[in-house]
């Protein structure tokens, strides 16, 4: 089993995959990562779609790109729900979303599955082919399968990554 670094390391994003379906049993503990992930104030501002069907899959399609994906999850904050930060008023629901698309995009890469994280999609037409409310806010799209490409270096972050010492300042006192 994978410590989290090494989980961390494996994932990649992944764009082009098998049309192997995604089992049941795996994209239940991917929902389940998501279950569990934390929010502001524990509200669980967000609402996920899960999109596995050809028409469903034709329908994302329409707005995104999905690499032809077998599964995808659409990621929405529900701004009914947020917790709003009361010294600025920022809603932090797209923050909530991207927690729980981090988690089940760790859990997919445990799972031996490949994702990418889509933000790169036309809300409108999301909102438009999934009927959604007003409320709910398509924040991305985590897309799910087996991947196709040969699996990425672990070691890359050395090259492609800017160094600890431009990431992270200490305060000095």
């Amino acid at each position: 089993m994978m410590n989290f670094i090494e989980i961390a390391k494996k994932r990649c994003s992944v764009r082009s995959y098998s049309d192997k379906k995604v089992e049941k049993e795996k994209l239940d503990k991917i929902l389940q990562a998501a279950h569990v992930a934390p929010t502001a104030a524990n509200l669980q501002p967000v609402h996920l779609i899960t999109v596995e069907s050809k028409e469903g899959l034709e329908k994302i399609s329409k707005g995104a790109n999905i690499y032809n994906a077998p599964l995808a999850i659409i990621v929405c904050a529900d701004h009914n729900k947020a917790w709003v930060r009361p010294f600025d008023k920022k809603q932090t629901g797209d923050i909530d979303a991207s927690i729980l698309t981090d988690h089940m995009m760790l859990e997919a890469t445990e799972l031996g599955l490949g994702t990418v994280w889509v933000c790169y999609f036309n809300p409108d037409i999301i909102r438009k082919e999934f009927d959604l409310p007003d409320n709910l806010e398509p924040i991305n799209i985590l897309v799910i399968g087996y991947s196709t490409e040969k699996a990425a270096s672990t070691e890359r972050h050395e090259q492609m990554r800017i160094s600890l010492d431009e990431l992270v300042s200490f305060e000095r006192l």
